[in-house]
């Protein structure tokens, strides 16, 4: 719980920390890095260096599931670190690898058996385009608008989000852009025809848009980054069924909704469809870094010696964290909590009356509050701009986000207490008034 040390304490130009940073750190990519020099964490409360303590409802953008400095997995970390820091774990054998390779093929779905471990989720995602290529013999792509898969040159080839690859053009060819779900779906009287209309702009797209060499249909199944886009559940069962017949891969991009995060442990399970190449990170190993792609064995079976490999990928260390957080999730059922919760604060946020509110939408405690202005209703990146700052003020940190960054981010650490979630929603509620 939050200590009554919560003056508007502001961090200033004192603060040797930002001093450096403005000195030596790189961060002229984003608008402003928020006026919080963390010191410490714990469970759903991150502390700064004043003693301010805030409940952290955006989780180092939907990294720490398990909570901040969850004890088990700081244990299994520690225990680690005495052991073994660094191998190469695909020149050596490394237990902790070995270990969480054999439990992801326990949790993911259907026939995915085999993971390769990388260092983030950009890098996890280049390598499952890569796999996608060799397994079919085949080069184009075809992905989603409004989309995000990384900003290094392949996974922005794939994202569908110009605000992400301005100046960095021009990006790989082959790639062909499909209707998000979160554009243009107002437009149809239900969500069974948007899908209907969806799996005719496949079959047109395969036929007219590529020259028929499609290896893979890469799509997030709820779309993080372009604002908590949540399609309709038959949407990617419908998309496959196409793709199967014309031997096309889908590849799940579950870098951010995965790990219990949606309410249940990935959130493709929500749409009962089994993806051939699933990719995660983030939430795997509750703050240490780590990515992964998963595949069925036949799949694994395309990689042939040299065309792949990370040199730090499947640290002992960062998978003895991964064991550790995963079996937190499973063991204290922290999917089935976070749909409880998640479903309680959706009908919260929906019930608030604020004209600033556009639309509510997410699963889980996967949570977008789509900020609008009250005249004409177009996105306001202000509005959300300011309830983020208040929101600080008043000790919770919420992130911003959406193709036009006018929604409100709620992500918490999935251990947020209800009490905890509640609070939260009671200043997001207040800012937007």
């Amino acid at each position: 719980m939050m200590s009554e040390n919560n003056s508007k304490t502001q961090i200033t130009d004192s603060s040797e920390t930002v001093r450096k940073y403005r000195e030596y750190v790189i961060t002229s990519f984003v608008k402003s890095v928020q006026p919080v020099v963390a010191e410490r964490a714990s469970g759903a409360v991150l502390t700064d260096e004043t003693g301010k303590e805030y409940i952290d409802c955006f989780a180092g953008i939907s990294v720490v599931n398990a909570g901040h400095c969850n004890p088990e997995v700081v244990a299994a970390a520690k225990e680690q670190l005495d052991r073994l820091i660094h191998c190469c774990s695909y020149v050596y054998y490394s237990k902790p690898t070995a270990d969480l390779a054999e439990l992801m093929a326990r949790i993911t779905p259907g026939k995915l058996q085999k993971t390769f471990f990388c260092n983030s989720g950009a890098e996890g995602i280049e390598g499952a385009l890569k796999i996608a290529k060799l397994h079919t013999g085949k080069h184009e792509i075809l992905a989603l608008q409004t989309s995000f898969h990384g900003r290094t040159f392949g996974t922005l080839s794939v994202t569908g989000n110009a605000g992400r690859k301005r100046r960095g053009g021009p990006y790989a060819p082959g790639v062909t852009f499909l209707q998000s779900p979160g554009l243009g779906r107002g437009r149809f009287r239900s969500d069974d025809d948007f899908v209907s209309a969806a799996e005719e702009e496949l079959e047109n797209a395969i036929r007219y848009s590529t020259s028929g060499d499609v290896a893979a249909f890469i799509a997030e199944p709820v779309l993080g980054e372009g604002g908590i886009i949540v399609p309709p559940r038959d949407y990617f069962r419908r998309l496959k069924k196409i793709l199967d017949r014309h031997g096309i891969l889908f590849i799940a991009d579950e870098v951010q909704s995965g790990f219990a995060r949606t309410g249940k442990m990935f959130a493709i399970e929500h749409f009962g469809v089994e993806p051939d190449i699933l990719v995660t990170a983030k939430g795997i190993a509750d703050g240490f870094p780590l990515g992964a792609f998963t595949v069925t064995e036949e799949i694994a079976g395309a990689f042939q010696p040299g065309d792949h490999l990370s040199t730090f990928g499947g640290n002992p260390v960062s998978c003895a964290a991964g064991i550790a957080s995963v079996q937190f999730l499973l063991r204290e059922k922290i999917a089935e909590y976070s749909a409880r919760l998640g479903e309680e604060m959706l009908a919260h946020f929906r019930a608030i009356k604020s004209r600033a509110i556009g639309e509510v939408r997410g699963l889980g405690l996967m949570i977008g509050l789509e900020l609008v202005s009250e005249g004409d209703g177009a996105p306001s990146a202000a509005k959300a701009e300011e309830v983020r700052s208040r929101c600080r003020e008043q000790g919770v940190l919420v992130g911003v986000g959406g193709v036009n960054g006018n929604v409100i981010r709620f992500q918490p650490p999935l251990i947020i207490t209800r009490e905890q979630a509640m609070k939260a929603a009671d200043v997001i509620e207040r800012s937007l008034s």
